[in-house]
């Protein structure tokens, strides 16, 4: 579906008349997704990754083409329980890192099992 892309660039300050006119169509596929065939959409369930807007009900939108790194926010199975977390990688080992101090973070053991599904690209979430 395209959308209407308005050519005027909206200010958070001061506001300023909008135009009237717009430039160009939006898909939001083609903005959001770089690839269709590895992409997935998980809702979000749960307070610990508020502190990078993560918020309970949001849409996370996910690649499992992508190669997960050192801070990347990944899909993780972990023992059969799947999450969202900040992946760790550390000289000792993996970690599963929340954004909400009040969580402690993950250490993967080196006999449970853990998989990446994906790393998470964009979050789309409803303003409160």
């Amino acid at each position: 579906m395209h959308l209407q892309l308005y050519a005027a660039k909206v200010p958070a300050g001061f506001p300023s008349p909008a135009d009237d006119f717009t430039d160009t169509k939006l898909d939001l596929n083609e903005h959001l997704i770089q690839h269709p065939a590895s992409t997935f959409f998980l809702t979000v369930s749960g307070e610990s990754m508020t502190g990078v807007g993560i918020f309970d009900g949001d849409t996370l939108i996910v690649d499992r083409s992508l190669k997960a790194e050192d801070s990347s926010i990944v899909i993780a199975a972990l023992d059969g329980e799947l999450m969202v977390k900040r992946l760790s990688i550390r000289k000792t080992g993996y970690f599963l890192v929340s954004e909400n101090e009040e969580y402690e973070p993950i250490e993967i053991e080196s006999e449970a099992d853990f998989s990446v599904w994906g790393v998470v690209t964009n979050v789309i979430h409803r303003l409160r």
